[in-house]
């Protein structure tokens, strides 16, 4: 009320409007836990979409695990696959829809374990499609157990007395694996743990669509997020785990940026 009493009197113009919900974003709530980046991460994606005007044209392709419903939440097309399968799907769409943008919203057990060959070769086709690739070390939708990248002595459902290279062996890396690639165009990890790296993580987005617009080749975003529920740590906590843990395996960088892209 005071507000409009200050603007009733002159000495407020008018409003400048700073903050809203992106167009390719849908205004409903959201199954995630409560700390999960996964919101987060769909925001800064949607933001891209519209910063970009390719809203019309993207397609979003989620499977099965905790951004199974991703297709509720934004505001454009979109499809599910199966466990595993979004860049095979991404494939076919691209492929069929040339015109379209095409990206992947996967976790790392279904990136990195039952969809391991799926991303392989989609990245050795060098498929002009985008994945976002968000890593939190563990099985989010199926009960916290060990994922392909968990970390060592990482305690989870299925490996109760923390994770042991000489049983499961040790946290893959496939961001830095797939940077090898001649059809890679971009293959980048960043975090969520901090807003300055949030900034840093939708710059990397955008920069992993502009890779599909110019025709460059496969990109890939991998995002180390959070999983309060399943690590058993507070929202806070388990930024700091991010920070602390997470990023000595898995640092934070560019492995590969194909030239144009920064310019």
């Amino acid at each position: 009320m005071e507000s409009e009493a200050i603007r009733d009197e002159g000495l407020l113009a008018e409003w400048d409007l700073v903050y809203s919900r992106p167009q390719a974003l849908r205004d409903v709530a959201t199954h995630y836990c409560p700390g999960c980046s996964h919101g987060s991460i769909h925001r800064l994606i949607a933001e891209v979409i519209d910063e970009l005007g390719i809203r019309a044209r993207t397609i979003g392709v989620a499977p099965v695990g905790c951004a199974v419903f991703a297709y509720k939440y934004f505001n454009l097309d979109s499809c599910e696959a199966a466990h595993g399968r979004a860049p095979a799907m991404a494939t076919g769409l691209k492929r069929v829809r040339p015109e379209s943008i095409v990206f992947t919203y996967q976790g790392d057990g279904d990136l990195a374990s039952i969809g391991g060959n799926e991303i392989l070769h989609a990245a050795v086709r060098g498929e002009q499609i985008t994945v976002i690739f968000v890593n939190n070390a563990v099985y989010g939708m199926t009960g916290g157990q060990l994922a392909p990248t968990s970390l060592i002595g990482q305690v989870t459902t299925s490996s109760p007395f923390g994770r042991d290279p000489a049983l499961q062996g040790y946290p893959i890396r496939i961001t830095e694996m797939l940077a090898t690639l001649p059809g890679v165009a971009l293959a980048v990890r960043r975090s969520m743990h901090a807003p300055a790296e949030v900034r840093k993580t939708k710059k990397a987005i955008r920069m992993a669509f502009q890779a599909q617009i110019q025709g460059l080749g496969f990109g890939i975003v991998e995002i180390l997020a959070s999983c309060p529920t399943n690590w058993h740590l507070s929202a806070n906590a388990a930024l700091d785990f991010i920070r602390d843990e997470m990023v000595p395996v898995f640092p934070l960088g560019d492995f590969k940026v194909a030239d144009g892209l920064n310019d």
